[in-house]
């Protein structure tokens, strides 16, 4: 599965899904459930692994095998797979004997395994890989962009990052190239704007490739809220559109703006700021996600729980591992 791993990032693949029956995977005693925003077990603890619900289903592990669930604890989709997805846009990747393919909602092959690496769909079109060349299919599994790039990333407000010669450069949904390949590194475009890397350091570019913020960061990440994260000097801060710096470079690491709030990671200890980069919940836990349907996963000493945005510890920490409420 994707699983990013860092100081302030454990994310189960965060997921969305209707309000109403808003559950979040926990691990208790060695085994994945879901609860609710009250803190009431809806499904019981019984499988490997899990994660959050997108679209209406949830990726599951039984017996190193990967299947679906729906939000009354039903498997609908039968582990089978040797590795499985989210869902998104209808469709979700799988992996069987070594290839990747796609599967409906009803657990139908719809694309049948055979690329070496596939992404989720987005805006339509997904992300595959033939042999060592990147390219796109359509949801019906035809090849939209021939496979040609040394690297691709998923289309977002129009625009792809594609490599090619060892520069990065974007293509629109046709195949063309909107913005020359000149750049070490390129991402997806967020709010407008989209990161870049010359040299060893990155900026922002615009949809026509012009570069609005100078390449002067060590690190820098997607705009959220109107603010993006920046690292200066080994410290993080916030820029806003015109690059100016609105919240000092000041922590040890921090993420993008959430429901209006950042966690941060300050002398070890994680907690949240508020776009004016005041302190509105302090630092006193090992670690701080983002907010999600206005509750927070924390971890203190070596359990996971949940907090609003007053701080206030809502569903007390007594899990092994928790996800986001989807």
């Amino acid at each position: 599965m994707n699983k990013i791993t860092s100081f302030l990032l454990l994310v189960f693949l965060s997921a969305s899904c209707t309000s109403e029956t808003l559950l979040a995977p926990v691990k208790i005693d060695g085994k994945y459930g879901y609860i609710d925003k009250n803190g009431n077990r809806i499904i019981k603890p019984q499988f490997d692994n899990a994660w959050e619900f997108q679209e209406g289903l949830a990726v599951i592990q039984l017996g190193g095998k990967f299947g679906y669930i729906d939000k009354n604890g039903k498997i609908v989709i039968n582990p089978q797979f040797d590795d499985a997805w989210d869902f998104k846009e209808g469709r979700a990747v799988i992996q069987l004997g070594g290839k990747c393919g796609y599967i409906d909602k009803n657990g139908k092959i719809v694309i049948n395994p055979q690329f070496e690496e596939a992404q989720w769909f987005q805006e339509g079109l997904a992300v595959i890989v033939l042999g060592n060349v990147w390219g796109y299919i359509d949801k019906i599994g035809e090849i939209a962009i021939n496979p040609q790039f040394e690297g691709a990333g998923d289309f977002q407000e129009g625009l792809a990052w594609i490599k090619l010669g060892g520069q990065c450069g974007y293509i629109d949904k046709t195949g063309k190239i909107a913005i020359n390949p000149q750049f070490e590194g390129a991402y997806p475009f967020q709010e407008g704007l989209a990161m870049i890397k010359l040299g060893d350091k990155y900026g922002y570019i615009d949809k026509n490739g012009k570069i609005v913020i100078t390449t002067q960061f060590d690190e820098a990440f997607w705009f959220h809220e109107g603010l993006a994260r920046i690292k200066l000097g080994g410290k993080c801060g916030y820029i806003d559109k015109n690059g100016k710096v609105v919240i000092e470079p000041q922590f040890e690491d921090a993420l993008w703006f959430q429901e209006g709030l950042a966690g941060f990671l300050l002398d070890g200890k994680c907690g949240y700021i508020d776009k004016t980069g005041k302190i509105a919940i302090n630092p006193l836990f090992e670690s701080a996600l983002d907010f999600q349907e206005g509750l927070a996963r924390i971890k203190l000493g070596n359990k996971w729980g949940y907090i609003d945005k007053g701080g206030n510890i809502v569903i007390n920490p007594q899990f092994e591992g928790a996800g986001d409420f989807n």
